[in-house]
């Protein structure tokens, strides 16, 4: 098994994370989680997105490794800006990176958009706002969401549902934000996709955003369209005409969103470099839209797919890693305590007292 480097630098035996069958998803000596202690790389990111985006009809955010044997990696977009500082007499050149910034925008559209998002949620390389980008990976993208090969909890079997599981949300609920501004989203569609020869060519095209349209019936005439207030669908303020707002093509483009707003609808966090998963009139981040269709497994943090699993106070275990966090002795059918999601057999809760 490969060690990651930081896991090392932080002091950590990788047997912290991981023994014989039970995998962890936190650290056994203190208790907080892998992102905690230590990220992937970039380039590891980039290819965790890559294989995410690819085979759906975001792959051409994607490009294929030079000698990578087919896989695909992640066109990030980074931005730099450079600004000229001019306060002493010999002018100096200030340059900003940003690790991550939307696709195909002018710098000026996508300085725009920066400076709607949070300060300490900027991505720019070096600060905090670039750690939580890469924070928000790790936890709304893990790589055991989409990998059968990276899950040490599917039994025999499982893989093919694990393999299906992952193409149907590629296929149903996956989705990129476009960035534009108010009325000017689809921009990316029309690019990127040849144009549908089953429409019918005499058919009026749809509304631009905000606007109602009335369809004609017969012995009667259509009413004009009559614009409306365009509004954030999160916040319900309106959005200014000069100002960027994310476009979600899978919820239509009669909806948009403040930067900011942008968020996955069950924890409130940002959606990482605009990724989403839509459900039921929302957006969702990946980690939460998985664990709406199958439970998640509390020891591994791997989704189960096994109709056979432990469950207790609306938590959920693979049978194999219902243990003790401490002694990891088995615990179906012992007696046990449960505190703040982790498993203790009596013996182990009875010496924390």
């Amino acid at each position: 098994m490969a060690v990651p480097l930081l896991l090392l630098a932080a002091g950590l035996s990788p047997r912290a994370w991981w023994r014989p069958g039970i995998p962890r998803k936190i650290c056994k000596s203190c208790k907080c989680s892998q992102e905690e202690h230590g990220l992937s790389s970039e380039l590891d990111d980039d290819r965790k997105i890559g294989r995410l985006l690819s085979d759906s009809k975001y792959s051409t955010l994607t490009a294929r490794l030079k000698g990578g044997d087919g896989v695909r990696i992640y066109k990030r977009n980074r931005m730099i800006v450079t600004n000229p500082n001019i306060s002493g007499k010999d002018p100096t050149f200030d340059t900003i990176t940003y690790e991550w910034a939307p696709p195909g925008l002018t710098q000026k559209l996508a300085m725009q958009y920066m400076e709607l998002v949070p300060k300490e949620l900027q991505p720019v390389a070096g600060t905090d706002g670039a750690f939580h980008r890469r924070r928000r990976l790790a936890r709304q993208l893990p790589l055991h969401d989409q990998d059968p090969a990276q899950c040490r909890g599917l039994a025999e079997g499982e893989h093919k549902l694990m393999e299906e599981f992952v193409k149907k949300y590629k296929a149903e609920a996956l989705g990129v934000g476009e960035v534009a501004l108010p009325g000017q989203g689809g921009g990316r569609k029309e690019e990127e996709k040849p144009q549908d020869k089953s429409i019918d060519p005499g058919r009026a095209p749809e509304p631009p955003n905000g606007a109602l349209e009335s369809t004609a019936t017969a012995g009667h005439y259509a009413l004009s369209a009559v614009p409306v207030p365009q509004r954030c669908d999160t916040c319900q303020q309106a959005v200014p005409g000069d100002c960027p707002v994310v476009y979600a093509d899978r919820a239509g483009y009669s909806r948009q969103w403040h930067p900011a707003c942008f968020v996955c609808c069950r924890c409130a966090e940002p959606l990482v470099d605009l990724i989403y998963f839509w459900k039921s009139g929302a957006a969702w981040c990946g980690r939460h839209y998985c664990e709406s269709l199958r439970p998640r497994c509390a020891g591994c943090d791997e989704i189960i797919f096994s109709e056979d699993y432990q469950q207790v106070e609306g938590l959920a275990w693979h049978n194999k890693h219902f243990a003790c966090l401490e002694c990891e002795t088995l615990l179906t059918g012992k007696p046990f305590s449960l505190a703040k999601a982790s498993l203790l057999c009596s013996a182990c809760s009875q010496s924390r007292v």
